[in-house]
């Protein structure tokens, strides 16, 4: 898998973002020099599939059961991933339907000389679908009622 020409290019150093507060903290991983492509990246597809792990975990709660991803919307390299890197891994739900969820998934790096500085790498929109014990989709579950609120005065 090939990255696009800016973040293989590494478009130079990326200006510190904070990291994101509507989205839940799923995933930290620390890529390793196995990781790598031809260039001394960490490979795309390596990414690719930890976005993948990542982005899974709050359709697997909504499910309650097995589900399979059916669709990967979009897939964005903003810049390279180095050995070293903090990868944070940040998702959250943009779509529930009948058998489906859709989730964004947005991975931030702290570079090995530069903890506690973040900067976006990767960002992604994946489709997950519930699926029966045959492979076939079927409804997600109905969410849990909310608890009732404190009587007043109480």
């Amino acid at each position: 898998m090939s990255m696009n020409p800016g973040a293989a290019a590494g478009r130079g150093s990326a200006e510190p973002v904070a990291l994101p507060t509507d989205k839940e903290l799923v995933l930290k991983v620390i890529p390793m020099p196995g990781d790598t492509n031809a260039n001394g990246d960490i490979f795309g597809g390596w990414v690719m599939a930890q976005v993948d792990l990542a982005g899974s975990v709050i359709p697997a709660r909504l499910a309650q059961g097995r589900m399979a991803t059916v669709a990967v919307n979009q897939f964005i390299f903003k810049h390279p991933v180095r050995v070293g890197d903090i990868l944070s891994f940040y998702a959250g739900v943009t779509r529930i339907g009948r058998t489906s969820v859709t989730v964004q998934v947005e991975v931030y790096a702290e570079r090995f000389g530069s903890q506690g500085r973040y900067i976006r790498v990767t960002e992604a929109s994946l489709t997950y679908v519930a699926i029966d014990d045959r492979g076939l989709p079927r409804p997600l579950p109905a969410p849990p009622a909310p608890a009732p609120a404190p009587a007043a005065g109480a």
